[in-house]
């Protein structure tokens, strides 16, 4: 990969210069399951397997990945370590080699993965993807003082030295609040799960609000049934009629906004009155062809650094990568950049977590001292089953991290 201007800091020009010249934007599509969930079900194992060695650079980074998880688990881990592997082709010259580790997809097996990493000298640990995972490595990494770049969605798996690189509802709510705030919104009310995900976004949007100089009016968490979305979607309908609210936050997956959408309007709430608001997980045709969420916005990195990283993949392995691939390979480029150089100072913390942060292929982003992470997002509007962009990613980061 490569820096998006030549006038950025050190550490965004360390360069991701991949071999091949990429265009450095994304596209927002499926996630890796819900924020804060974790994908498939990992298969039981206390053993780490000593696995494959990716290049042959000086420096050792470890993967730490279910590779032999059941289901959608160990297809996915297959995708990241396959793109780990893309990554240190593309990349001229590349400082690292990585060590390969299969957790096993459970915190037995990630501890013991990590040890084994620790033992023969990796500097830094990219993955695990679980959240149990992440936590049972980082037990062990960081009296080593191992700094982990992590793959979960799983908030509370983040702290000082184990950053998360996956996309987060801190993010997405931020963006899209600050961009709803520009255009003269005020005052929110949020329909959302009563899960973790909901108690995530449900701060977030609180924080939001408040610093973009808005109200939050209402905050209806509803249980995952059509009955409880339905009770809790009324009362939201009643606020918007009433004109105490001008903005409909719905950040919810797959069939759930739609449902919301026609339950407003089927209360009477028309999405040319009332701002509806979504997340990164609205990257599904299902939201995008509900004619109830018409003008929507919702934020999520741009299209074209994915597609362009799916072709090589598809090249190189002969499958389409999963969405999450780009973690892996993103990662593997930070890791090769910083090696190259930054010396002995190479994964030092001021260095990881550079204000200007770095350029991807899913756009900028930075790694926050608290294990999250901000990314440049662009805001999408769906109109007629069409999703088009209305405000495209920022290339920098030119204001303090959320």
């Amino acid at each position: 990969m490569r820096p998006a201007s030549r006038k950025r800091s050190a550490a965004v020009r360390l360069a991701f210069f991949a071999g091949c010249a990429l265009i450095l934007a994304a596209c927002t599509a499926g996630r890796i399951g819900l924020p804060g969930a974790e994908p498939g079900q990992p298969s039981v194992g206390t053993a780490a397997v000593t696995g494959e060695v990716l290049g042959t650079g000086p420096v050792k980074v470890a993967l730490l990945l279910p590779l032999s998880a059941t289901g959608n688990a160990g297809q996915i881990a297959l995708n990241l370590k396959n793109a780990a592997d893309l990554a240190l082709r593309e990349f001229q010259t590349p400082a690292i080699q990585i060590l390969v580790k299969d957790d096993r997809g459970t915190a037995d097996g990630a501890r013991a993965a990590a040890t084994e990493a620790v033992q023969q000298g990796a500097e830094l640990i990219l993955g695990p993807l679980f959240a149990q995972s992440v936590s049972a490595a980082a037990a062990i990494a960081k009296p080593a003082n191992v700094p982990i770049i992590a793959f979960s969605t799983d908030v509370s798996s983040a702290s000082q030295g184990v950053y998360l690189l996956s996309f987060l509802p801190q993010t997405d709510i931020e963006r899209v609040v600050r961009y709803a705030a520009a255009q003269g919104k005020r005052s929110y009310a949020a329909l959302l799960p009563n899960n973790a995900y909901g108690t995530v976004v449900e701060a977030a949007l609180q924080k939001s609000v408040a610093n973009a100089g808005g109200r939050v009016m209402a905050l209806e968490r509803y249980e995952l049934d059509r009955n409880s979305m339905q009770e809790k979607a009324n009362i939201v309908a009643g606020l918007a009629k009433s004109g105490t609210i001008d903005t409909i936050v719905l950040p919810d997956a797959g069939a759930a906004a739609p449902f919301l959408g026609q339950v407003l309007a089927a209360s009477g709430v028309s999405p040319a009155k009332i701002q509806y608001l979504g997340s990164g997980q609205w990257d599904d045709i299902r939201i995008a062809q509900e004619s109830n969420l018409n003008g929507a916005w919702y934020p999520g990195p741009e299209k074209a650094g994915f597609d362009a990283f799916a072709k090589r993949y598809q090249a190189a392995f002969g499958a389409t990568p999963f969405r999450a691939a780009t973690l892996a390979y993103d990662a593997t480029s930070l890791a090769s950049g910083l090696a190259a150089r930054f010396g002995e100072r190479r994964f030092a913390t001021d260095v990881l977590t550079s204000g200007s942060g770095f350029i991807g292929l899913d756009g900028a982003f930075r790694l926050l001292p608290t294990g999250l992470n901000e990314r440049g997002l662009a805001i999408y509007r769906i109109e007629r089953g069409k999703v088009t962009i209305i405000d495209p990613a920022p290339r920098t980061f030119t204001r303090a991290a959320f």
